[in-house]
């Protein structure tokens, strides 16, 4: 009896143990970690098996869940000038293969340095707090990771297998000194030499999941995945919204993809200056449900097709329940047109549910893209071939600025458009009824009556 005693007492104190934090010198001054909390074995000990392992939940990956993870913290910042990179890359290496980093909720945590996180595997980022990134915009122009598709820059850039952030924190991209800063520099002006960078940005990144958080004020596009699959957006809320009303947001896009196989974006806010969502060259297998976009230029699929002699492709999304307000665009498909663009397609594209209000252009092609006049698209129109889009149940209002236009699908003469599809089409214009719709050079019925370009009243 005094030897089962014994091992009861044992049991306790190791499980009470594990639950304190560790300090020591071998860590930054304010972190800490702490162990995950395991009970004491039941009195029963011939019933607990020798490794009770299989009895712990597992995510959806196959790892620990966050109660079974051991938890890193860190110390927060004193004020906007206080940079922490270095603790929060400690954390960050600290957990993992298996651990969580917890940026505590009520505290500021400062990035001023770029940070490489492209060697995660299994880990878990818990951010209740503020994460924010400095504006000391000669460092970041001079400190970057740059991609040459369309000049891209970012503070930071995940990569890995297993990567989970989360919370009810804040990632705040700092971006109204950028804003004030471009004087309306497009990104995709080729004088254009003010990079702005991107707020979250994967490349060659497996599994990554980003929930509840606020992604706020981006300089740039607010998401961008490089050579990722299956990257998972659920309960997020993106918004850039200037203090200055001459320096409004740009280029601030909510989702950007290239190379990705597995888009989801689920319950989400967006509130931007520029597209909602919008993935580009070869992103498959896109699911978006549940989305709210205002002030945006839409729900696109593109831009594809930008660079000389390459082949671009988007395929396989399906957008269903989707709120578009007082926007540019709706559903938008768009694709380049010019000397010196790519070519490639657009296919097996599902719209559903879309409820537009105030919205310029409700449904639109665009191949036409980007910033060139009528003559030069004739000249040299795009080689992106559309194929295979259904519009199903598009409703409410547009902003009359086409007059009784709704939809205008304007296929480039040097494309095939085949496989488009209209049905309960219920959009109504403040000009006026009965609303239009444009179909030029479509091939086959789209299932809804429609006019030349050349007879819309707008």
């Amino acid at each position: 009896m005094k030897s089962f005693a014994l091992l009861l007492s044992v049991a306790a104190s190791l499980a009470s143990a594990s639950a304190i934090a560790i300090e020591s010198d071998a860590i930054p001054a304010g972190a800490a970690i702490t162990l995950p909390r395991h009970g004491a074995p039941s009195v029963r000990t011939s019933l607990i098996p020798r490794n009770n392992t299989h009895c712990k939940k597992k995510d959806d990956w196959g790892n620990a869940v966050e109660k079974d993870r051991k938890k890193i913290t860190i110390r927060a910042s004193k004020d906007d000038g206080d940079d922490i990179s270095d603790d929060f890359l400690w954390a960050i290496k600290e957990a993992n293969h298996g651990g969580l980093v917890h940026l505590e909720k009520g505290k500021k945590y400062v990035i001023g340095k770029k940070l490489d996180l492209t060697f995660l595997k299994d880990v878990y980022v818990k951010i209740d707090g503020e994460l924010k990134f400095t504006n000391d915009i000669d460092y970041w122009q001079a400190n970057n990771f740059y991609y040459d598709f369309q000049k891209s820059i970012t503070f930071w850039v995940w990569g890995g297998k297993d990567i989970k952030i989360y919370g009810s924190g804040m990632l705040n991209g700092n971006g109204q000194a950028w804003w004030d800063g471009f004087s309306g520099a497009e990104i995709l002006d080729p004088n254009n030499k003010f990079y702005r960078p991107i707020l979250f940005m994967t490349d060659n990144a497996t599994n990554v999941e980003v929930n509840g958080l606020h992604l706020k004020d981006s300089p740039c596009w607010t998401t961008f995945f490089v050579r990722t699959n299956n990257v998972v957006f659920d309960n997020v809320y993106i918004s850039a919204v200037s203090t200055n009303v001459s320096s409004l947001p740009k280029n601030t896009d909510g989702f950007d993809s290239l190379n990705v196989n597995g888009l989801t974006v689920l319950n989400t806010r967006v509130n931007v200056g520029d597209d909602c969502f919008s993935p580009k060259p070869n992103t498959t297998n896109i699911l978006v449900r549940n989305l709210w976009c205002n002030g945006t230029h839409g729900v696109s699929m593109g831009s594809i097709g930008q660079y000389p002699g390459v082949k671009d492709f988007i395929s396989n999304a399906h957008l269903e329940n989707i709120t578009l307000l007082n926007g540019q665009n709706g559903a938008r498909l768009k694709a380049w047109a010019g000397p010196n663009v790519g070519y490639g397609y657009i296919s097996n594209i599902t719209y559903k549910d879309i409820h537009v209000e105030n919205t310029d252009h409700p449904i639109v092609l665009d191949q036409c893209y980007f910033n060139i006049n009528d003559t030069t698209c004739a000249a040299y129109p795009s080689n992106v071939d559309i194929t295979d889009v259904k519009f199903i149940n598009v409703y409410g209002t547009s902003s009359g600025k086409e007059g009784r236009v709704v939809a205008d699908l304007t296929c480039s003469p040097g494309a095939t458009c085949s496989g488009i599809h209209l049905e309960d089409i219920n959009i109504t214009s403040p000009k006026g009824a009965p609303a239009q719709v444009v179909c030029d050079n479509i091939q086959g019925d789209i299932g809804v009556e429609c006019i030349p370009k050349s007879e819309a009243d707008n």
